[in-house]
């Protein structure tokens, strides 16, 4: 996996790999035979409530004590909350360090992994407190995703289509008609997948690293998806709440006019063949979202940011969303 790296030629780097423990119990081995010997790993318990000040302390600690220096390498192994908490960590340790991505989920392939997003969750609302870190690699190994629950595997399935929506209308072509194969986790069908998806994200990132313009349509289905992860408190997915986010975000256009019922169908359809919720498990009020929505990092000058679609792949931004709005179009995914 990395023998060819560069970074193993350095003048004998320090390595620590940062994995949630589930991952770590089925994969580090295979890891740590791909590096030098004496290479330390730390875990933390899988899930997103670990993506927090707590746990990171934890492990500075843990890097603390284990004397790990400026010039190591930090290795985030796993999913996309081990991703953005290694990523933060190597961010934020002695200035910062380099890091290096394995992702060993879909959603952290084909969207986490590459960006150079790091961060951790505050009680007030996800990816609050964060940094921009660029990783020196991003290394995918699709034998990793053979151990991916089906309901996960169908996570990563959202931020495809999202990627699809905003950029590029053929990919979507693509994914409708490779609906079945990607459902049943076809090989070369995913190697496809992830290659197209990591092109699109990397080409974005280029044009705008700190998301200061073109980067933001990567937020579709994120505004109203981060919002509803927030207040289920993390019991449905990140990728089925930015499934259930772009189904909102699609209504609010298509009561404007702006998107046609028929593209917004559309992407529902598909959605749902890739078995992809496209109900709440529980009401959840539109109050509620709106408050959410406007403790985001998304909100400027008090406004709620939203993109939204005029087609497939036309998207656009506006922060004049109103609540009402909002409410109308959460009905669409209320149970």
């Amino acid at each position: 996996m990395l023998q060819d790296r560069n970074i193993l030629h350095d003048a004998k780097p320090q390595f620590a790999v940062i994995a949630d423990q589930h991952v770590a119990d089925l994969h580090l081995r295979t890891l740590l035979g791909a590096l030098p010997a004496g290479v330390r790993a730390f875990t933390f318990p899988p899930g997103e409530t670990s993506k927090s000040l707590p746990a990171t302390m934890g492990l500075y600690d843990q890097l603390a004590a284990g004397r790990f220096e400026r010039s190591g390498v930090i290795i985030a192994f796993g999913g996309g909350v081990a991703g953005d908490l290694a990523g933060f960590i190597a961010a934020t340790w002695q200035r910062g360090v380099r890091f290096v991505q394995v992702p060993t989920t879909l959603l952290a392939a084909v969207d986490a992994s590459v960006g150079g997003k790091t961060g951790v969750n505050l009680s007030a609302g996800k990816n609050l407190v964060g940094a921009f870190h660029q990783p020196i690699a991003v290394i995918i190994d699709t034998d990793f995703l053979t151990t991916l629950p089906d309901r996960d595997f169908r996570a990563g399935l959202a931020e495809t289509v999202k990627q699809a929506a905003i950029r590029d209308p053929g990919f979507l072509v693509w994914h409708e008609a490779h609906a079945e194969l990607l459902a049943a986790r076809h090989p070369e069908t995913i190697e496809t997948l992830i290659s197209r998806n990591c092109a699109l994200k990397a080409e974005i990132v280029a044009l705008d690293e700190r998301e200061s313009g073109l980067r933001a349509i990567l937020n579709y289905g994120h505004t109203i998806g981060h919002a509803l992860e927030h207040l289920l408190e993390y019991e449905l997915r990140h990728g089925e709440c930015v499934a259930l986010g772009m189904l909102v975000e699609n209504e609010i256009a298509a009561r404007r006019g702006e998107l046609s019922r028929v593209e917004a169908d559309r992407i529902r359809a598909l959605l749902s063949r890739l078995g992809l919720p496209l109900q709440l498990p529980r009401p959840v009020a539109a109050t509620e979202v709106t408050a959410a929505c406007r403790t985001d990092k998304k909100v400027r000058d008090q406004a709620i940011n939203f993109v939204l679609l005029h087609a497939i792949g036309q998207p656009w931004q506006t922060a004049d969303v109103t609540d009402a709005e909002i409410a109308a179009a959460m009905a669409v995914v209320q149970p």
